[in-house]
C-alpha cells in the first residue's frame, strides 16, 4: 500500500507540492483547501496527468469549507501550506496573528483524523507557525518539522553556482537560524565539490551572496507583485517528504524544536537534522565561531519574540 500525504492549502505552494509528489509517485495525495471547487479541480487535473507521467499515485482534491477533513484520515505526512500570503512591503511578522488562526483550525482536524502523522509546516512566519503547530497538536517533537533551511540553502547554492559558473550539483550550502532576514548562512560550511566556499571567493562576493540569500523570498515577492515563491519552496518540501517516506536518514536543515541544542531550549530553530521514517531522528550540532553564534542568537531572539506574542 502506498503512503498517504495530505497537503493543506491549494494555492501555488500546496498545489505544486501535490503535483511533484504525484509525479514522483511518492504517495497518494489529498489536496485540501477552504475554497470550493479549486482543490477538487486541481486534484482532478493532476490525476488526469498521471497516464502521461506514468505515475500510479492517486490524487484527490477536497474542499474543507464545511470542516470535513475525513478524506485526509490516516495520512502519513501532512504538509501545512495554508495561510495568508506575504505581499510586497509586508514583513513575515505581519502575518503572525492571521496565520495563527489558520494553523489552529487545521491542526485540530489533523490531530483528529491523522494522530500518527508527521507534520511539515510551511506557513509563514515559519518558525512561529511550527511552534504553534507543535504546541497545539501535542505531537512528539520529532513529528513536527518546519520547512525553511532546505529552501534557504537552495537559494544560496543557486547564487554560488551562478557566481562561479559551476553545476548546482557541485554546490552544498548551509543555512541555519530563522526563516527571514535573520537567517544565518554559513559560508564556512558551504562547499563546491568539497572545497570550502571561502577558498574560492573573496569575502565581499560571499557577503553579497549571503545578503541576497537573506532577501531571497522578498526579491521574488517584489518581482511577482501579487504572489510569492512556490517552485523552490515546493521542491524543498518534497525533498523532506521523500527523505521521510523512503527512510533516507538524510541530513537536511530544518526548523526543529530544541531542548538544549545550540544553547537553545523550548523553541523552533533551523538546524541540521537527520530525517527518516520517524521524522527528525537526530539533531546534528556543529561548532560555531563567536560571530556565527552571535548571528544565531539574534535569530533565536527574533523567533522567541514572535512566539511570545502568541503565547506558545
Amino acid at each position: 500500500m502506498r503512503k498517504k500525504v495530505t497537503v493543506v492549502g491549494g494555492g501555488f505552494v500546496g498545489a505544486t507540492t501535490a503535483q511533484r509528489i504525484t509525479d514522483m509517485e511518492l504517495a497518494d495525495v489529498v489536496l485540501c483547501d477552504i475554497m470550493e471547487g479549486i482543490p477538487v479541480g486541481k486534484g482532478l487535473d493532476m490525476l488526469e496527468s498521471t497516464p502521461i507521467t506514468r505515475s500510479d499515485s492517486n490524487v484527490i482534491g477536497i474542499s474543507t469549507a464545511q470542516g470535513d477533513y475525513r478524506p485526509t484520515a490516516n495520512s502519513d505526512i501532512v504538509v501545512m501550506t495554508a495561510g495568508f500570503p506575504r505581499k510586497p512591503g509586508m514583513s513575515r511578522d505581519d502575518l503572525l496573528r492571521a496565520n495563527y488562526d489558520v494553523v489552529k483550525a487545521v491542526i485540530e482536524q489533523i490531530v483528529k483524523y491523522s494522530p500518527n502523522a508527521i507534520l511539515i509546516v510551511v506557513t509563514n512566519p515559519l518558525d512561529a507557525m511550527a511552534q504553534t503547530a507543535y504546541k497545539l497538536a501535542g505531537f512528539s517533537k520529532n513529528r513536527v518539522i518546519g520547512m525553511a533551511g532546505v529552501l534557504d540553502s537552495a537559494r544560496m547554492s543557486t547564487f554560488v553556482a551562478m557566481e562561479l559558473g559551476v553545476s548546482v550539483e557541485n554546490v552544498h550550502s548551509f543555512v541555519l537560524g530563522s526563516h527571514g532576514d535573520d537567517m544565518v548562512p554559513l559560508p564556512r560550511y558551504s562547499t563546491v565539490a568539497g572545497i570550502p566556499l571561502p577558498d574560492l571567493l573573496p569575502k565581499e562576493r560571499i557577503d553579497a551572496i549571503v545578503e541576497r540569500t537573506r532577501k531571497g523570498g522578498a526579491e521574488i515577492v517584489n518581482l511577482l507583485k501579487t504572489g510569492s515563491a512556490y517552485y523552490a519552496p515546493s521542491a524543498a518540501v518534497v525533498e523532506m517528504v521523500q527523505a521521510i517516506l523512503k527512510d533516507k536518514k538524510k541530513i537536511l536543515p530544518c526548523a526543529a524544536y530544541l531542548e538544549g541544542e545550540y544553547g537553545v531550549s523550548g523553541l523552533f530553530v533551523g538546524v541540521p537534522c537527520k530525517l527518516g521514517a520517524n521524522g527528525i531522528e537526530q539533531i546534528i550540532e556543529i561548532k560555531l565561531t563567536a560571530d556565527e553564534k552571535a548571528q544565531l542568537d539574534k535569530a533565536v531572539g527574533t523567533v522567541r519574540e514572535l512566539v511570545g506574542v502568541l503565547g506558545v
